[in-house]
C-alpha cells in the first residue's frame, strides 16, 4: 500500500520534468493565473476525467465534481464553485457532463439503503419521478438507465438556470450558455443532448426573478 502511494508522487515529478522539458515557462504561465472559459459540472467517477476527454489543458476549464453530476439548490460547495466561475472568472459555457454506466443514477433506480449516501440519491430518484412514465415504458434496464442518465443531465441543466447566479448573469448581458452533454465510458466519446440554455427566456416563468433592484 505504501509503495501505491509514493508511485504518484514519482509521478509527480515525471510530469513536471516532461511539461518542463517541453516548454521552460509552463508553471511560470500557469503560476501567473486562470482565465477558463468553461465550468465542468460532472461525476465524481474516476473513469471520466474532464480534461483529458476534451482535450483542455490546465487553466483552461473549471471543475466541479459530485455523485452524478447533480445541481442541488442547497448545495453550498456547488453553488460556491458556480458563483466564482461565473461572476468572477466569467466563463462562457457552463457544461453539465453525466455519463452512463453511473452508479449513482443506477442506485437511485432501485430501492437498496446505502447509508449517508441515500441523502444524495433522493434527488436523483426526484428526476426518476418527474420522468417515469417514460422511464418505466423501457423495458430493457440497460437502456431505461442509459436513458435515465440522460435525463437527469437535462434536469440538472434547468435547475443550473434556475439559480439567481445564472439569471443575474444574464440580465447583465454577460455571454453564458448552458449545455447538457453524457460521456460514454464504453467508446470515449461525448453525447451532445442538444439541451442548451443561453438566456432567461429558454427557462419556464415560473422560475424567473424580478430583478433585485426593482422596487
Amino acid at each position: 500500500m505504501e509503495k501505491s502511494y509514493k508511485k504518484l508522487l514519482e509521478n509527480n515529478k515525471a510530469w513536471v520534468t516532461l511539461q518542463s522539458y517541453n516548454d521552460p515557462n509552463y508553471f511560470k504561465n500557469l503560476a501567473e493565473g486562470q482565465s477558463p472559459e468553461y465550468l465542468w459540472i460532472g461525476c465524481s467517477d474516476s473513469r471520466v476525467p474532464a480534461n483529458e476527454i476534451t482535450g483542455t489543458i490546465p487553466g483552461e476549464m473549471f471543475v466541479h465534481r459530485n455523485i452524478a453530476n447533480m445541481v442541488v439548490h442547497s448545495d453550498m460547495n456547488l453553488l460556491s464553485v458556480l458563483s466564482y466561475a461565473v461572476e468572477v472568472l466569467k466563463v462562457k459555457h457552463i457544461i453539465v457532463c453525466g455519463h452512463y454506466n453511473c452508479g449513482g443514477v443506477i442506485a437511485a433506480m432501485g430501492n437498496k439503503q446505502y447509508g449517508l449516501i441515500d441523502n444524495w440519491l433522493r434527488h436523483i430518484k426526484d428526476v426518476y419521478r418527474y420522468h417515469f412514465l417514460e422511464l418505466d415504458a423501457i423495458e430493457d434496464l440497460e437502456m431505461r438507465a442509459r436513458r435515465f442518465v440522460e435525463l437527469n443531465v437535462i434536469e440538472q441543466v434547468h435547475d443550473l438556470g434556475k439559480t439567481s447566479i445564472v439569471q443575474n448573469a444574464w440580465k447583465n448581458n454577460q455571454p453564458l450558455n448552458i449545455h447538457g452533454w453524457v460521456y460514454d465510458v464504453r467508446d470515449g466519446l461525448i453525447k451532445d443532448l442538444e439541451v442548451t440554455f443561453t438566456c432567461i427566456k429558454d427557462l419556464h416563468s415560473v422560475y424567473h426573478f424580478e430583478d433585485k433592484n426593482a422596487i
